[in-house]
């Protein structure tokens, strides 16, 4: 059996048509696949490989972890540099009410420690979430995902749950004296990156506080830097109360993390004690790998790029299909006419050797989110692909 035939067989799918492009290596923007074929990369491990493919202070700081320990006991008992140095780091670039991490393997878990906090602190367990929200997959995140038909089959789900409108002022009257939580991204994941409009989350942010109850700021992919500034939420200049980080945060490799006041975390110390456990959260290896990327993104200027590179997308990516092109910094929706369109393009692209995606709601949109180590030439020569590509199409 060749590669293909084990994947399709033996590894477990999660679509009738799976891409199946055989990856021979990756570099940069670039994905080579078993034929030497060179792809640019626009997906980026889904906004994941916030500095590239295989980058070499990464790779190095990994390689030298890996000659001292990798895993050596579950999350919270030991002291182990990796995780200290990050804590510490995070703390220094963030407002000073986000100075306590608790570290995970992924978006869902932070998603799910963060509910869990927020339950354990207000002792209440409504969550208010948005229509087309995506926080995760695992069964608490899925509760509060914003559309029925990917969960449905899934039921019963936690209860206590309320649905609004993304960006609906009239809405906010939901949040009330029962909110335990209000969670919210603030460029929606699976909806073609629709972004929150600032006069809203400020108003979220003053019911929350009226009423009690906890606001959390999913930053799942918006972390670090894809926005043009380190943490999304600072071009609202509003802070959460929890916010929950992953994707972006390690470089290519597996980490998540919910941060939140020392105050509010020290509730998962008690009643009862051990309020959130994980084995290999906090793994050396992903931490040292988020701290080199977190260090090289405030040593350089890739973050201050991302604004001149999004015009250079906005500027180039025009063409009579395009209806609009949503989103903001390095996290852009192409949107199309029709979802037809949109699958021919991304299909073509991909035989035109540049890598796109689907959005999980937004079929109709075409997803951009290279890696920030992309260069304006190499948007220019993305962009020449696509339009070629649609014209090819038509």
């Amino acid at each position: 059996m060749n590669a293909k035939e084990v994947f399709l067989k033996h590894q477990s799918q999660i679509s009738k048509n799976p891409i199946c492009l055989e990856v021979s290596h990756a570099k940069g923007i670039y994905i080579y696949d078993k034929k030497n074929k060179k792809y640019i990369d626009l997906v980026a491990g889904v906004s994941a490989c916030t500095l590239g493919h295989s980058n070499k202070k990464i790779n190095q700081s990994i390689k030298a972890q890996l000659e001292k320990y990798t895993h050596v006991m579950v999350y919270g008992e030991f002291i182990q540099k990796p995780q200290v140095k990050l804590a510490k780091k995070l703390a220094d670039n963030l407002p000073k009410k986000l100075n306590c991490s608790y570290f995970v393997n992924s978006g869902t878990e932070a998603i799910e420690g963060a509910i869990k906090l927020a339950k354990r602190t207000t002792n209440k367990s409504e969550i208010i979430f948005c229509k087309n929200s995506y926080h995760g997959s695992t069964h608490g995140s899925l509760s509060f995902m914003g559309n029925e038909e990917r969960k449905s089959n899934y039921r019963p789900l936690l209860p206590g749950g309320k649905m609004i409108r993304f960006n609906s002022l009239l809405d906010l009257k939901s949040i009330d004296k029962n909110t335990a939580a209000v969670i919210i991204e603030l460029v929606q994941s699976g909806s073609g990156f629709k972004v929150a409009s600032k006069i809203w989350v400020k108003k979220i942010k003053e019911l929350c506080k009226k009423f009690g109850a906890i606001l959390i700021f999913d930053e799942i992919q918006t972390c670090y830097g894809r926005t043009g500034k380190l943490f999304g939420f600072q071009k609202y200049k509003i802070t959460p109360d929890i916010i929950c980080i992953a994707k972006g945060m390690g470089g290519g490799m597996p980490i998540g993390c919910f941060i939140s006041s020392n105050k509010i975390m020290s509730n998962l110390k008690e009643k009862p004690i051990l309020g959130h456990i994980t084995t290999f959260g906090g793994h050396p290896i992903n931490c040292i790998a988020s701290l080199k990327t977190l260090e090289i993104l405030l040593e350089t200027n890739l973050i201050t790029e991302i604004n001149s590179k999004e015009k250079l997308f906005r500027k180039l990516l025009n063409h009579k299909k395009i209806k609009k092109i949503n989103g903001t910094g390095l996290m852009l929706g192409v949107e199309f006419e029709n979802e037809i369109i949109c699958d021919r393009v991304i299909k073509k692209c991909r035989k035109n050797g540049l890598l796109t995606f689907y959005f999980l709601f937004e079929k109709n949109s075409m997803r951009i989110s290279p890696p920030l180590t992309i260069t304006k030439k190499e948007i220019q020569k993305s962009c020449q692909i696509i339009i070629n590509s649609i014209n090819e199409c038509l």
